[in-house]
């Protein structure tokens, strides 16, 4: 039997709209099944990060559709704490990256209920109330990380009290079973690793889920 002192709580920032996230979340939820890991989910808003940047008009385009998820989670967080973002992450994650749902009420208010949460949260998608909140998280998750570098990011922590926090892993498919848990250990070697900064190399297929 696992003791829960024998189990590393990992932290990982999420916007539920990125890809590349979602993606990292259903690793990371492989790896507690074969590792001594726990993840605790934590939002960050794309949205946020990029206010003010000079971007891509498509990819300023693709923003501006997309505040609304960041915020909802973040205000069902605030009104029913953490716990209730790894349920609520999936079912956000699974009509946005599996479904193609569109980013509207309509998906906010089908994800809240199907978590068994009020649909007055939906409100919050077209408020800026929490959006210096949004701002104040991102800045928890990539301030560690030493770089604007988005989500996923993750934090592991050290011995010494400190964290080991990077971006990613990118990675396409999400690896299964034992295959999530080799990564994780090759993540954790790498992060561990005192002067280790990048590994790299072009994506060549695409997301996959």
């Amino acid at each position: 039997m696992i003791r829960s002192t024998d189990v590393t709580t990992v932290d990982m920032w999420f916007d539920p709209v990125c890809p590349w996230a979602w993606i990292a979340s259903r690793w990371l939820l492989e790896v507690e099944q074969v590792r001594q890991v726990r993840t605790r989910f934590q939002v960050f808003s794309l949205a946020v990060h990029n206010e003010g940047r000079e971007v891509d008009a498509w990819y300023r385009e693709w923003l501006d559709e997309r505040w609304g998820p960041a915020r909802v989670m973040l205000a069902a967080e605030r009104a029913h704490g953490n716990e209730v973002l790894r349920d609520l992450y999936t079912a956000f994650g699974n009509r946005i990256h599996l479904d193609k749902a569109p980013i509207d009420r309509a998906l906010s208010l089908a994800a809240l209920a199907e978590c068994g949460l009020p649909a007055e949260l939906a409100d919050a998608a077209e408020s800026t109330d929490l959006d210096q909140a949004l701002l104040a998280g991102n800045r928890a998750a990539l301030d560690p990380i030493g770089e604007d570098l988005g989500v996923p990011a993750i934090h592991i922590p050290r011995p010494d009290g400190g964290v080991n926090a990077f971006f990613g892993p990118v990675v396409s498919p999400v690896p299964r079973g034992e295959a999530a848990g080799k990564l994780w250990d090759g993540v954790l070697l790498l992060a561990g690793t005192d002067g280790f900064f990048e590994i790299k190399r072009g994506r060549s297929r695409p997301i996959v889920d």
